[in-house]
């Protein structure tokens, strides 16, 4: 029931704490295999969240489905099961909570904005969206329907000018890649993502406050290991959790 390009990550407890004079702000001692969906623009930072939170519970098994937030949310409502589901955008999640299929109201706990991503060194020069209209610039943008290209979509309404790419991608990281691997010369994703290789940079631009996705989590109303969804939950929010978040270029809400 996984999506084409999801990215399914196993992360088992380790002995010891990663940071062990700061283990007080979620339970403690649970059990068993804990099922996270989770936003693409999340897999670098939930990896490091997971393994904090599996150093203090060692008796936890962490499996992650990293894909886009619309494809997640649509086999959460085709009955994938899942114990924890944080989206990349409330249109997205609010489908789970319509569907009925979270456990209690989600909760925003970090915001994310876009930027234009371009191979190492800028050697175009691009400066701004409207670079990304110049003949011969190739341009990768994210599908509407997951959050990244909603955010796209907005942010290129509110400069007034007209992008048409070269492909759409089905989740941030694909659009990544295309920078990344040279397939093309610019592509929108998130700040935070650009951090994920050396091969890429930021260009900032204005349009992009236009744009803000607020991420939200939720434990889900089937999960198979609920105090286990409790617990990652209550993780990611806590100040441990929020920290590293931050340290990743995800701001607060």
């Amino acid at each position: 029931m996984l999506a084409a390009g999801a990215a399914v990550v196993v992360l088992t407890a380790c002995s010891s704490p990663a940071n062990p004079e700061s283990t007080d702000s979620a339970p403690s001692g649970v059990t068993g295999t804990l099922t996270v969906f989770a936003a693409a623009s999340l897999t670098d930072v939930f990896e490091e969240i997971a393994e904090d939170f599996a150093a203090t519970n060692p008796g936890a098994r962490l499996e992650f489905n990293f894909a886009g937030s619309s494809a997640l949310a649509m086999q959460i409502n085709e009955g994938a099961p899942a114990d924890v589901f944080a989206s990349a955008s409330p249109a997205t999640m609010q489908t789970v909570v319509d569907a009925g299929n979270t456990d209690g109201d989600p909760v925003v706990f970090v915001r994310n904005q876009l930027v234009i991503v371009v191979e190492a060194g800028n050697p175009l020069g691009i400066t701004g969206l409207a670079d990304l209209t110049k003949p011969g610039v190739t341009v990768a943008l994210c599908a509407e329907q997951v959050p990244c290209g909603a955010a796209a979509k907005t942010a290129i309404a509110a400069s007034g000018l007209t992008i048409t790419p070269v492909s759409y991608e089905e989740n941030v990281r694909a659009a990544l890649s295309k920078v990344a691997l040279g397939e093309v010369d610019a592509a929108l994703v998130y700040r935070t993502d650009v951090a994920s290789t050396d091969s890429v940079e930021a260009v900032e631009f204005p349009e992009s406050a236009e744009a803000i996705n607020d991420y939200l989590i939720a434990v889900l109303k089937d999960a198979p290991n609920k105090p286990g969804a409790e617990a990652f939950v209550a993780w990611v929010l806590s100040p441990e959790g929020a920290a590293v978040l931050t340290r990743y270029g995800f701001q607060q809400p």
